[in-house]
């Protein structure tokens, strides 16, 4: 029996991600959650992330489990062991898939899934209908007071549901002090601390936006200082849901160079290259002899392969081509 891990992912419109196997592998064009056999000494949860990372480049959070599905397939018997997993990265780069999609839940059902995946998709369905949502605004008075003392550490670096993620996401829109904490774990040298905080702090900012404000131009500065690529992407993230006239413009010029050399940089991630392009658009509103630049860059990247990147560009440079004359209001 070979044990197996798989990822049932979703992204900030709670759509599911799945991916295609080529004509050559064992079950050829099926479609299947990402995932792979556990190595000698791992866990089910360090193979899910490492296999994601490793097929997909993309950092995920595990925020539940579903049941084990036992599969005889013939040639070979699997235990697949699911887990439900958010992530911020919406563009996959496919290395060993041919193709990816988002689907809704009510589309999940519609696709030609390998057999043992049929039944993953089916407990994940199965586990909505008894699922009331969580009301994360009452929180007990004991998690109130572990999330504000010393032992918010522990808890960002430990959550293994939405619902703490909620509960501590909830505690820094009410408490200053915790939203100031998240974002100096956020550039902990401990990753995984780090990743952790920066997810929820940009969870938070999904939310209330206005209180990343004062933070944002800290942000800018410290991004060259940043080796943690998984907190990288939620930063970069912030600032592109961000209007940059609420960026102190002294720093505009660092924020738009940083961004250029990502674009060029034959190492960025692709999560890190679309959110510096849309960064660079609203940049170009502001200073709009920033667009040529732009409109090269992203032409270069179409050229990468990456259905995703390429995708992203052409976005892009359909809003560069309606982008209007002159700069924008800073009314």
């Amino acid at each position: 029996m070979i044990r197996v891990t798989c990822a049932v992912i979703r992204n900030e419109e709670n759509e599911v991600l799945v991916v295609r196997r080529g004509e050559s592998s064992d079950h050829p064009l099926k479609w299947e959650f990402p995932g792979g056999k556990l190595l000698p000494g791992e866990t089910d949860e360090e193979c899910v992330i490492r296999e994601v990372k490793e097929e997909l480049s993309m950092e995920i959070v595990i925020c539940g489990q579903l049941k084990e599905v036992n599969y005889d397939y013939g040639h070979k018997q699997i235990t697949l062991v699911p887990f439900i997993c958010d992530t911020l990265d919406e563009l996959p780069f496919l290395s060993e898939h041919v193709d990816y999609k988002w689907l809704k839940k009510t589309d999940l059902m519609t696709v030609d899934f390998s057999e043992a995946d049929v039944f993953v998709a089916g407990n994940y369905l199965e586990s909505f209908q008894n699922e009331a949502e969580p009301d994360v605004q009452e929180i007990s008075d004991d998690v109130r007071s572990k999330i504000v003392d010393e032992d918010l550490k522990d808890m960002v670096n430990n959550m293994m549901s939405m619902q703490e993620a909620e509960w501590v996401a909830t505690s820094a829109i009410e408490n200053p002090a915790v939203f100031q904490k998240l974002f100096e774990y956020s550039s902990s040298s401990d990753r995984k601390l780090a990743f952790r905080a920066s997810w929820t702090l940009s969870k938070v900012c999904d939310r209330f936006p206005e209180l990343i404000i004062p933070y944002l131009s800290r942000i800018v500065e410290i991004l060259n200082e940043i080796d943690n690529e998984s907190a990288l992407r939620s930063f970069l993230r912030i600032l592109a849901l961000s209007d940059p006239e609420k960026i102190n413009s002294r720093q505009h010029g660092h924020l738009a160079e940083f961004c250029f050399n990502a674009l060029k940089s034959g190492f960025s991630a692709i999560a890190v290259k679309a959110y510096s392009m849309e960064i660079l658009y609203k940049l170009a509103l502001i200073y709009p002899e920033l667009a040529v630049e732009l409109a090269a860059s992203v032409n270069m990247l179409q050229g990468e392969g990456s259905a995703g990147i390429v995708s992203r560009a052409r976005m892009i440079m359909k809003k560069l081509a309606e982008m209007p004359i002159g700069p924008k209001s800073s009314q």
